[in-house]
């Protein structure tokens, strides 16, 4: 596989070994790294080392040895399906569900449920483990997800997406109670300095991520909002509100220290994509669609109703 890059200023300042994982599925960092280490990755001709940070304009070049990929099986995994035609399909993702295979999870994952529904879905994508795959929801998070049936529609979504023509609404049940109606959180994000795995919003390598927010309903403890993302960034919704003091109900890693290892009261992390709205990848019509709250997170805003009456905001964002 060859690497072909041309700096542009989204992608001006970040680490090169990162930067060609992020652009190349099938590239780990790791991997990544050693080939700028060994010189098979260049930089406008030259060799640098992996934290080299690139410039605008500067050219990423190399060759990457085509790896086995990984053997991903269909599986038969009910779908939620919202919405089918032959360009793209819609699920309304269940908590638990991880996206694609992948380490620690080789199978039961949607594309392995996606490539039973449909076989024809391995060709929407350059990598069979994520074929169709266009964005994604973290395993605990569920709601809408739109998947691509064809190679065409997934590199017109994918491009929908990092020009931000994507509408993307989510439900979420925080720690505490928000005193302000409403909010806007611009706080940069990136790899924790660290905790390579994570996100954080100090350290190197920060992009700009954006997050409005409205309150619909306050209790004694907890605030739900609706929270709208003008940015897709890894984990956005939960490090944005982890940083400003009000972690996501349920949340086990972006949350205060002295709850990290508690047992929750909650099922999981209380986040849901509740609506998705984009251009058609063939008629480039506006579409959109929506998933009601599930069964688990509904249960636990009717416990929360039941202990308190909320004080209701009827506005939207």
């Amino acid at each position: 596989m060859d690497i072909k890059l041309t700096i542009t200023e989204e992608y001006q300042n970040l680490r090169v070994d990162h930067l060609i994982s992020k652009s190349y599925d099938l590239v780990s960092r790791s991997h990544a790294a050693s080939l700028v280490k060994t010189g098979k990755i260049l930089v406008s001709n030259r060799k640098v080392k992996p934290g080299y940070k690139v410039k605008l304009g500067e050219r990423i070049t190399g060759s990457v040895e085509n790896r086995k990929e990984v053997d991903v099986l269909p599986q038969k995994i009910d779908l939620d399906i919202i919405f089918e035609d032959q360009y793209i399909i819609v699920i309304n993702k269940p908590a638990n569900l991880v996206i694609h295979p992948g380490a620690g999870n080789p199978s039961g994952t949607l594309v392995n449920a996606l490539l039973h529904h449909d076989p024809k879905i391995m060709n929407a994508g350059y990598n069979k483990a994520r074929a169709g795959i266009v964005h994604r929801l973290d395993k605990n998070t569920s709601g809408v997800l739109v998947v691509a049936k064809k190679l065409s529609a997934l590199e017109f979504l994918k491009n929908e997406f990092k020009q931000r023509r994507v509408a993307k609404k989510y439900f979420a049940l925080v720690k505490g109670v928000i005193k302000e109606d409403t909010g806007r959180i611009t706080l940069p994000i990136g790899r924790h300095p660290q905790k390579r795995t994570i996100m954080a919003t100090k350290g190197e390598n920060l992009r700009y991520a954006e997050t409005l927010w409205l309150v619909k309903q306050r209790y004694k403890e907890t605030t739900l909002i609706e929270a709208v993302l003008k940015t897709g960034r890894t984990h956005q919704i939960r490090v944005h509100l982890y940083a400003i003091g009000h972690p996501l109900a349920g949340e086990k890693v972006y949350q205060f220290r002295r709850y990290r290892k508690k047992k929750s009261s909650f099922p999981r992390q209380m986040l849901h994509s509740a609506f998705l709205g984009f251009s058609h990848p063939f008629s480039g019509r506006p579409v959109s669609f929506s998933a009601p709250l599930p069964a688990d997170f509904k249960m636990v805003i009717d416990r929360l109703n039941k202990d308190q009456l909320g004080s209701a905001i009827g506005n939207s964002i």
